[in-house]
């Protein structure tokens, strides 16, 4: 593997870094995801414009850039030191891979080129509480039972006599889902006996559509209720929907289809994570140089650079993992759970060593404190990952028993007894 980076992937880097320093300062974010949509329309407008961003990783032949999702994932290091507030996550790293992976010929002609040049944006509703498992990040997805298992809870897809789907149901903390203009909806389908998770497409303003922004702990990734209330959907394929049961049995496609995309999503959340971190740690290295205590910068003092260099570790760590999960997207999850741990120190010291100012909840280290605190309840927490990848590698299972072997020594005859005399 060769971890040095193109001169392309340093252009698109160097790029995002000058226009989202101009665009994207702690102020602007603060102002911006108290907007109606949660970010600032028109730097979402440049991005995709200007530097082709949520179309990165899509073909060319759909309108996109045609890069690896390797490209994405760097990039989204970018997005991640300015804490961006953005469709990015929603719409191009978990909504247009899904519509790639599982729409039919004329669904990907229709909806990629305007997904990928910003002109739609889309949301995943899957529960909050479920995501982790659907994109098999904590758990593994692959039967299906976080899209409430054909029974009461999460959403529910019947066929009407005319053809069309109707949805009815409900999920919380939709990332996005106020504002998106596409929900992608997993659903059960066929009831207990024929039961199927298929993904449908539901259009923004569609009756029975109920949406509500909800009150986050982290206001840079917003989220949503999405209430289904007997929805006209369009399912995402071709063909019948109950032909075959794919992988996962009744999870079929789609929940191979999340698997697929929760490593790449993975690896992106970790970039932006370890990205946050960097920022965090270069904030502090410079408030640290001019805070002065005893006639001196506390910078200087001992304790202090043992702990910042403590973190400087911890972030390249982070970093390289990070790189290597960029590469091999079998490696996200460890890579993620690697660099949320990065952030949440990075994050944690630069409240403690900004002292007084920094306890105050309007400084801007709350918002890195945030957005790791956040991440971790949504994609983690950090043991969770840790111990999913883990199961995955074999590392929980049993070593196989020795086969059993003759012995080499001969048995020694069983002792007689004399008949008495």
């Amino acid at each position: 593997m060769d971890a040095a980076f193109t001169a392309e992937q340093e252009g698109i880097r160097r790029t995002l870094r000058e226009v989202l320093g101009r665009r994207c300062g702690p102020d602007r974010v603060k102002a911006a995801v108290r907007t109606a949509d949660g970010y600032d329309r028109e730097l979402w407008e440049q991005l995709s414009r200007e530097i082709g961003l949520p179309g990165l990783a899509v073909p060319e032949e759909y309108g996109g850039v045609g890069c690896a999702p390797a490209d994405l994932v760097l990039a989204c290091e970018e997005t991640g030191r300015a804490l961006l507030p953005s469709p990015l996550l929603a719409t191009a790293v978990l909504a247009a891979p899904l519509v790639a992976a599982l729409g039919g010929a004329g669904q990907r002609a229709a909806l990629l080129p305007q997904l990928a040049g910003g002109g739609l944006t889309a949301a995943l509703a899957v529960p909050g509480p479920a995501l982790s498992a659907a994109l098999g990040l904590t758990g593994d997805g692959g039967a299906g039972e976080w899209a409430g298992g054909g029974r009461a809870g999460g959403v529910q897809a019947r066929r009407a006599a005319d053809g069309a789907w109707r949805l009815y149901g409900e999920a919380a903390q939709v990332l996005d889902g106020h504002s998106a203009d596409l929900l992608l909806v997993p659903a059960h389908a066929g009831g207990f006996a024929r039961s199927r998770v298929l993904l449908f497409v539901v259009r923004a303003g569609a009756p029975g559509l109920v949406r509500a922004r909800q009150t986050a702990l982290d206001e840079t990734r917003p989220q949503a209720l999405v209430q289904l209330r007997d929805v006209e959907a369009e399912w995402l394929g071709e063909g019948d929907p109950f032909d075959g049961g794919g992988p996962g049995g009744p999870g079929g496609p789609v929940c191979g289809a999340l698997a697929a995309v929760g490593r790449t999503a993975a690896a992106v959340l970790a970039a932006e994570a370890a990205g946050a971190a960097g920022r965090a740690l270069e904030r502090t290295v410079e408030y640290v140089r001019t805070r002065e205590q005893f006639g001196r910068p506390i910078g200087s003092f001992q304790a202090v650079k043992h702990r910042l260099a403590d973190l400087y570790v911890q972030l390249q760590a982070a970093r390289s993992a990070v790189c290597y999960a960029a590469w091999d997207p079998e490696q996200g999850g460890l890579a993620l759970a690697q660099a949320l741990e990065a952030l949440r120190l990075a994050a944690g010291e630069a409240i403690q060593l900004h002292g007084g100012i920094g306890f105050t909840w309007e400084h801007d280290a709350h918002l890195y404190f945030k957005r790791a605190a956040a991440d971790e309840l949504l994609f983690g927490p950090v043991h969770l990952l840790r111990a999913h990848a883990a199961r995955r590698a074999g590392l929980f299972e049993a070593p196989a028993a020795a086969p059993a072997t003759a012995s080499p020594v001969p048995a020694s005859p069983a002792p007689t007894r004399k008949a008495a005399v």
